[in-house]
């Protein structure tokens, strides 16, 4: 059988060769360091003791936790 054009098994033209594209947002060493650091300085920690806390109502432990929130850090 002779392969026509609209057989699976025909090879096709190449023309030209695909590059893959530029990563352009890819961060060096030194950026991902940088970018760490101030992640991590705008987001703190919570400062709130670790541990379980057990309350007898959510009012209660509301109350708890804007007073750990409000309070000065140290």
């Amino acid at each position: 059988m002779i392969p026509s054009a609209h057989d699976e098994d025909f090879p096709g033209k190449v023309v030209g060769h695909r590059r893959p594209p530029a990563d352009n947002l890819k961060l060096t060493g030194a950026q991902r360091i940088n970018d760490a650091r101030a992640w991590k300085q705008a987001l703190r920690t919570v400062p709130i003791p670790k541990g379980v806390y057990r309350f007898r109502t959510h009012e209660e432990a509301d109350e708890w936790l804007w007073q750990m929130l409000t309070r000065p850090r140290t």
